[in-house]
């Protein structure tokens, strides 16, 4: 008589699933542990401790003491450097994201399969992404000072200098934004070109059979396809803007005055400059309600506009 698959599942087990045998919750538990003390020691216990210290007057030295609400009361009303580093910080990222965006979709765009070569082009676009900051901005600083490269050149082409990029309030928010496009557009590109690769190209020809040019054929067909990638990659470039800190800080200092001091600069002085750890904290926590904020409102906006392929 012939034995059915069924005779020989063991009891207990259901067809197509995995046996767990004893001893493997044991040594989950032992993979897991190192990694959950690394989150409760260098994650979880830093968040909640400056959380209860932003209630707090805590100084570098001395004791703390209760203030209640009161450094969050003193940063929305007598604090005029806490909303000039507001400000600051959305300019930036109302600069920086959309021109983040849309030079990474180009750039993906140009180097589609048809262009030779493209694997040579995602490297060169994707290193200033993986070198340090602090090294970049040291470069560009070099380049855009007074007699720097850029000044020099066009003095020697054109007869008049650069304007003055680090110097001048009208600038220097400009010349972080710069930078920090050279160094963050390769991550979204590569995000980008993958999208491109993944897109049926059936549509495509469908589209083109139907008398779609070339630019109604990425606007009507390839762009609805990449939308899912377009806000996952605005949603991280979104939240890394807010978080702005090496660039104004190696490029500019802040300044001039306090054209460039954005949220993070502002929270590194308060508590490694001026060591008021309780206030310092009070401005991470705005900043982090602000972020979430933002995050979920484009969460809840993407069912608009976002085409998720069934």
């Amino acid at each position: 008589m012939a034995i059915s698959a069924a005779t020989v599942v063991p009891a207990g087990t259901r067809r197509g699933t995995t046996e767990i045998r004893k001893g493997d919750g044991k040594a989950a538990l032992g993979f897991l542990t190192p990694g959950a003390l690394g989150f409760l020691a260098f994650t979880l216990f830093p968040v909640v401790a400056s959380l209860v210290m932003s209630f707090f007057d805590w100084p570098v030295l001395g004791s703390p003491s209760f203030a209640g609400f009161g450094n969050y009361v003193e940063l929305f009303t007598t604090d005029d450097t806490f909303r000039t580093a507001i400000l600051n910080t959305l300019l930036f990222v109302v600069l920086y994201v959309p021109i983040n965006v849309v030079v990474s979709m180009s750039l993906a765009v140009w180097i589609s399969p048809r262009v030779a070569g493209r694997r040579f082009y995602r490297v060169l676009f994707f290193i200033p992404a993986v070198t340090p900051m602090v090294g970049n901005a040291v470069v560009f600083s070099l380049l855009m000072t007074p007699n720097g490269l850029i000044d020099s050149t066009m003095k020697s082409l054109f007869g008049v200098g650069a304007p003055n990029f680090l110097g001048s309030s009208s600038w220097a928010m400009p010349a972080v934004v710069l930078l920090s496009v050279w160094q963050g557009f390769g991550y979204n590109l590569l995000v980008f070109s993958a999208a491109l690769d993944a897109v049926p190209q059936h549509l495509v020809e469908a589209a083109e059979i139907d008398g779609a040019g070339t630019v109604r054929r990425f606007f009507s067909v390839v762009l609805p396809l990449l939308s899912p990638s377009i806000f996952f990659a605005t949603v991280l470039t979104l939240i890394s803007s807010f978080q702005v800190f090496t660039q104004s800080y190696v490029l500019t200092g802040g300044g001039p005055g306090n054209s460039t001091t954005t949220l993070v600069m502002y929270l590194y002085q308060s508590g490694f400059q001026f060591f008021r750890l309780g206030f310092a904290s009070a401005i991470a926590w705005v900043l982090f309600v602000f972020i979430m904020v933002v995050t979920a409102i484009q969460f809840l906006g993407q069912k608009k506009w976002v085409h998720y392929d069934q």
